[in-house]
């Protein structure tokens, strides 16, 4: 039973020296690896290095590795850059550069701008559209293909002949319609937006310019004659009294020259004599 218990602890007593050994051992190869670890960091670093910069970042922030030259440093940013996703880990959170045909990423295998030359379909950068689908070449995406639709057609206008709807018995007839969307690159194009054929009509004659003007005029003058009549009538009554008048007045200057006879030859001036 002693003999047990000694083998036990000795056993122990190795296998804590094991562990020992190895902790050592891993902190001389932390040392050789980075001799020059700093905790009092710069510009959100947990850990640096003067010569690969930081090593580990503060909780919340990416770590990404940026290429200088031949040399990559490590700097830890809020956000990642352009041509970059980022991960969280429960130990480091990581930038991750996307697809080559890629410009920005959501993940991996989802993208969400491509790069010159590809066209953005479901999260993936194409050369060319699938079937049913075009590339849009101010978006860099494919999209459904956009026929043009246009409406109903309009009534059909009045029957005319040169501008006239009347004087004539085969004319033309005319009908319209609006386009109410129109196609993309490569949908169907738009038909005709108006339509003509030809019509019969009861011929009737134009009422003539000339006949109308006159029947006008023939409407307008006779109240003018009418007007004459009367102003006619007036101004022969206004002749007439000037006549009665000046016959008066020459009446009465009449008068006192026949008085005058009168006395002289009721009443003869006598004549006188010499002495």
């Amino acid at each position: 039973m002693q003999l047990r218990l000694i083998s036990w602890f000795f056993i122990t007593l190795n296998l804590m020296e094991y562990i020992g050994t190895q902790h050592a051992s891993r902190v001389r190869r932390q040392g050789r690896m980075h001799p020059n670890v700093s905790q009092g960091c710069q510009g959100g670093c947990a850990t640096c290095s003067d010569y690969n910069g930081c090593l580990s970042c503060k909780p919340r922030l990416f770590f990404v590795l940026e290429r200088i030259g031949m040399k990559q440093i490590g700097v830890c940013l809020s956000s990642c850059p352009s041509g970059y996703f980022g991960t969280r880990y429960p130990e480091i959170n990581k930038c991750t550069k996307c697809k080559a045909d890629c410009d920005t990423c959501f993940t991996k295998n989802f993208c969400t701008k491509c790069k010159s030359g590809f066209y953005l379909h479901n999260g993936k950068c194409l050369e060319n559209c699938p079937e049913g689908l075009e590339p849009n070449n101010h978006t860099m995406e494919c999209t459904s293909i956009v026929h043009c639709e246009a409406s109903e057609w309009s009534p059909w206008s009045s029957c005319t002949k040169k501008g006239k709807t009347c004087g004539f018995k085969r004319g033309n007839e005319t009908r319209v319609r609006e386009i109410v969307q129109h196609p993309s690159a490569q949908g169907n194009p738009c038909p005709a937006t108006s339509d003509n054929r030809k019509c019969i009509v009861q011929r009737k004659r134009c009422q003539k310019e000339g006949k109308g003007k006159k029947n006008r005029d023939e409407k307008g003058k006779r109240p003018n004659k009418e007007e004459s009549r009367e102003t006619r009538q007036e101004n022969k009554g206004r002749e007439s009294r000037r006549q009665n008048r000046e016959q008066r007045e020459n009446k009465n200057k009449m008068q006192p020259k026949k008085r005058k006879a009168q006395d002289k030859q009721q009443n003869p001036v006598p004549i006188s004599t010499v002495h």
